[in-house]
């Protein structure tokens, strides 16, 4: 175990559904630390709306992700998650966050055959502890007059969004049809900390949520010839993880913001609100 962690626990709910959102009851579950992930610390199984219990886990300690640090600030773990009819699901690299609740959603995918290999689900280290190509900047307000250009009439908040999972320009990419507030809330997990103070979270949520619905307001990759809503790339949009867990308070701050954005006085569509964490990147004039 990493010294960094001492006295500090986070907590685990998984949450085990089939791809329709049906529950999985009874599925085994295995917890281990992602440098050790065949020996479990601990296990458990989906009650009858297919979650787990909460599994107290140890994590660094707070000081590390509140303010700017070279120690992760979190720790990683590995689930293990079997049912019967169903092909097994390892995702590795969960992160656990110190007195904070992580949620780890996991989709199983039916198998009539029943084999061995897992789906592997990989979460790549966070945004404000990896290295990541940072945003190319771009004007916050898009003109909207170029002719056979597509804009919506009103701003809406839709659904689903499509999740370009590269580069726009990266055709061997998956596209993903994610909840609009589900996209959101992994974002937020992947961007910032939940430890951080409930207005610092809002904050980001909000220039998360006028990001997004600038993208999807103006229509910007579609007018560009692609058939997505956003990408995953840090360099163009947000980074967004699938398969990732969030974390309760980021998901409920989300709940309570939805349909926000942030606007000017004449100006129709919401601003792109870009930012970045004003220590391994500096942006002048963007939020920090």
């Amino acid at each position: 175990m990493d010294s960094s962690i001492n006295n500090y626990e986070g907590s685990l709910r998984i949450d085990v559904t089939t791809d329709n959102l049906v529950p999985v009851a009874g599925a085994n579950i295995l917890v281990s630390f992602s440098g050790d992930p065949d020996s479990p610390v601990l296990s458990g199984s989906t009650n009858v709306n297919g979650q787990s219990g909460i599994f107290k886990l140890a994590a660094p300690s707070l000081s590390y992700s509140l303010s700017p640090s070279s120690v992760q600030p979190y720790s990683e773990y590995t689930i293990k998650v079997k049912a019967a009819g169903f092909v097994p699901y390892l995702a590795s690299g969960v992160e656990i966050l110190p007195d904070e609740v992580a949620i780890l959603p996991v989709v199983l995918e039916r198998d009539s055959s029943y084999s061995p290999d897992f789906e592997v689900i990989t979460v790549p280290a966070h945004t404000l502890y990896g290295d990541y190509p940072p945003k190319i900047a771009e004007s916050e307000i898009k003109p909207v007059n170029a002719s056979g250009e597509i804009v919506l009439s009103r701003v809406v908040v839709p659904e689903y969004i499509i999740v370009h999972d590269g580069a726009p320009s990266d055709p061997t990419a998956k596209d993903y049809y994610v909840r609009y507030s589900d996209y959101i809330a992994n974002v937020a997990s992947s961007e910032i900390y939940s430890t951080w103070p409930d207005e610092a979270i809002r904050a980001n949520v909000l220039a998360i949520m006028s990001f997004t619905l600038n993208r999807v307001y103006t229509e910007w990759y579609r007018n560009k010839g692609y058939d997505f809503t956003i990408t995953s790339s840090t360099a163009f949009d947000h980074k967004w993880v699938y398969g990732r867990n969030i974390f309760e308070n980021i998901s409920l701050i989300v709940d309570e913001l939805f349909g926000y954005y942030i606007s000017r006085p004449n100006v129709k569509q919401p601003i792109l609100t870009q930012y970045c964490d004003g220590r391994n990147t500096v942006c002048p004039n963007w939020m920090t």
